[in-house]
């Protein structure tokens, strides 16, 4: 017997013939959307993708299809059941299945242990019962404590009742009983997770909010603790992973935010129950969140399903975070999986620290949206918090800054914006554009290169890149050869072999010259030894024992110089290291100078302009100084 590919679940072709041919389409589309005749054996009705008030879908019985002019979906009637249900064609073929009476056979291989026919539906129904179970005990005397929750966060009973909120009573008998009343077996509440194998409840005292899939099936539950001898520790527990509830699978408000998500093309991902109820409450009716999971790969392929266009641009997914760290670090989770999006990211940053709940009860509906409304771009918010770490104000932190966030940038998935995400960095960090860019291609080369190696060479392991800058004990060992730190050598090496060149306070050079930590330690070490004697430079290996010192003196001793030794040579030298020590303090100003805004701080900025102009004229009268010959 043939099967069908891989992409079907190899589901027995002759069943799936048979699940669709049982499968009326105005039947499973009947159950979701009012149906009324159109003419030509034509059924139409409200779109259940888009929000309309004139009716543009339409449904063909005799060809088994469906389609909106209004939103341009269509498809047949497994088609549908993905859609509706936001489930794959696996699921939606098994779905049907079901509500038809076939039972699937799959050939081996087929993706392990398959749920016995029947199950799926009779797990909804009794969720669906359960729910309605639940939300009838919010009222009663136990509850009391659950709606004193809910009022202290400003839900009264009409959001409640919206939300589908409910109790799950104290005994842990009561909705076993009432399942079995309506012929659902311990085995079937089990395979539910609505009740243990002992019989007992699976909630117990706990408010409960029913998490509905996008056709408003009840798939599980989540709950909150409300009772200090509540014998499970968990602040929220969820339902077990069941036939139909897969917590990677399912976000909590989809069931009232689905249109509104597909008609805004915008969807508000927060962190818990009630910071749903609040923002849907204070107007941001797109809001949903994961269930007692982080939000993942899965939850953002759904929702790229949901908003429904292909046009990056054209819809957004904004995440509220604190502005801590740990807000920082959901973030950067988001962005590494920001690939899975088809439209853009931002990030809603609460600085209080506040939940959209208690943001709600403390500011008003007025302050949840505006917490969404300051939302900006996810890369924005990550390379800030990337770069927040480095000092700004120097060019070696600047350049790290810079070498830490270019992957970022040369990571976008949407090349068209890789020239803007350039020159925001560019700005942030008061650096020019074409130094960004030449970072952010080097970033690409590299991350392109070593994904090449792992493709070549999945089994190899590649030693260590060498370094310029061996190890030892303490300091690191400079690069004899790095023409960057030539002038800090050149400087060192005169004052190692001719101390007599120079006057008193080493001509005025101090340790903020040296970029170099073993060349600052160095210098800082002969400004210690004080005045150089026949025994010069033991007292300054003496004033530092760092391995890295002696070895660099050491060798310094045995460079030639170029020229001869005097002091109109120490003064060039000294002159071009101050030079690049003025010419990194004007970069450093200008740097500042391009982060400051003349309007908000106009006295600060006159100051850093007259600072400048001060430096600039250092920078002439230096270069004058150190045109002469060098070594």
């Amino acid at each position: 017997m043939r099967t069908l590919p891989d992409v079907a679940g190899l589901i027995n072709e002759e069943d799936l013939a048979t699940v669709r041919e049982r499968s009326r389409i105005e039947d499973v589309v009947g159950s979701y959307v009012t149906l009324r005749p159109a003419g030509g054996g034509a059924l139409t009705g409200l779109c259940p993708f888009h929000d309309e008030k004139t009716p543009s879908f339409r449904v063909t019985p005799a060809r088994g299809f469906y389609y909106c002019f209004g939103c341009n979906v269509g498809g047949d009637v497994i088609g549908f059941v993905q859609a509706i249900n936001n489930c794959s064609f696996v699921e939606a073929v098994e779905f049907l299945a079901d509500r038809v009476g076939v039972q699937l056979r799959y050939t081996d291989g087929g993706g392990g242990a398959r749920v016995e026919p029947g199950l799926r539906s009779r797990i909804l129904e009794a969720n669906r019962l359960a729910a309605e179970f639940f939300a009838g005990q919010l009222t009663g005397p136990e509850a009391v404590a659950g709606r004193q929750f809910l009022a202290e966060r400003g839900f009264d009973r009409d959001a409640a009742e919206h939300f589908g909120v409910g109790f799950a009573p104290m005994g842990g008998r009561e909705l076993a009983k009432h399942l079995r009343a309506h012929k659902f077996s311990d085995d079937e509440l089990v395979k539910a997770s609505l009740i243990r194998e002992g019989g007992w409840d699976y909630f117990q005292g706990r408010l409960l909010w029913p998490i509905r899939d996008a056709g408003r099936s009840v798939l599980g539950f989540g709950a909150r603790r409300l009772f200090d001898d509540d014998r499970m520790p968990a602040k929220y527990i969820n339902t077990r992973e069941t036939p139909v509830y897969k917590k990677s699978h399912v976000l909590y408000g989809l069931d009232l935010a689905r249109q509104n998500i597909a008609k805004k093309n915008q969807a508000v991902i927060v962190e818990g129950y009630t910071d749903v109820m609040a923002a849907h409450l204070a107007g941001i009716d797109t809001a949903v969140a994961s269930c007692g999971t982080a939000f993942g790969d899965d939850h953002a392929r759904l929702l790229s399903r949901l908003i429904g266009t292909t046009d990056a641009l054209a819809g957004e997914v904004i995440f509220t975070f604190d502005g801590d760290a740990a807000g920082q670090a959901a973030a950067l989770k988001v962005f590494s999986g920001d690939q899975h999006f088809i439209s853009q990211t931002y990030v809603a940053i609460e600085p209080s620290g506040l939940d959209p709940c208690d943001l709600r009860i403390q500011h008003g509906d007025a302050a949840v949206r505006e917490l969404v409304g300051r939302r900006e771009p996810l890369y924005r918010y990550v390379m800030a918090s990337t770069i927040a770490g480095f000092d700004l104000d120097r060019v070696d932190g600047r350049l790290a800054a810079l070498r830490a966030a270019a992957p970022l940038v040369s990571s976008v998935r949407d090349g068209s914006l890789v020239n803007g995400y350039v020159h925001e960095l560019a700005k942030m960090l008061g650096t020019e554009v074409e130094e960004v860019r030449r970072e952010v291609s080097r970033a690409g080369r590299r991350k392109l290169s070593a994904n090449n190696d792992r493709q070549q060479r999945p089994q190899q392991v590649q030693a260590a890149p060498e370094s310029d800058e061996p190890s030892l004990i303490g300091l690191p060992m400079p690069n004899p050869r790095d023409r960057s730190l030539e002038v800090e050598r050149g400087t060192l090496r005169l004052m190692v072999r001719a101390p007599e060149v120079f006057v008193t306070g080493w001509n005025e050079v101090g340790a903020d010259d040296f970029t170099h930590p073993t060349y600052r330690a160095i210098f800082a070490a002969i400004a210690d030894a004080g005045t150089p004697g026949g025994d010069w430079p033991q007292p300054v290996v003496a004033a530092n024992p760092d391995p890295a010192v002696s070895s660099v003196i050491a060798a310094l001793t045995t460079e030639p110089l170029l020229r001869p030794a005097s002091p109109a040579y120490a003064s060039e030298y000294v002159a071009k290291l101050r030079l690049l020590t003025v010419s990194r303090a004007i970069a450093n100003l200008k740097s500042k100078l391009q982060r400051t805004n003349p309007i908000d701080d106009q006295p600060g900025y006159n100051r850093m302009f007259a600072t400048l102009l001060d430096l600039e004229k250092q920078r002439r009268e230096l270069t004058e100084v150190a045109a002469g010959p060098a070594d």
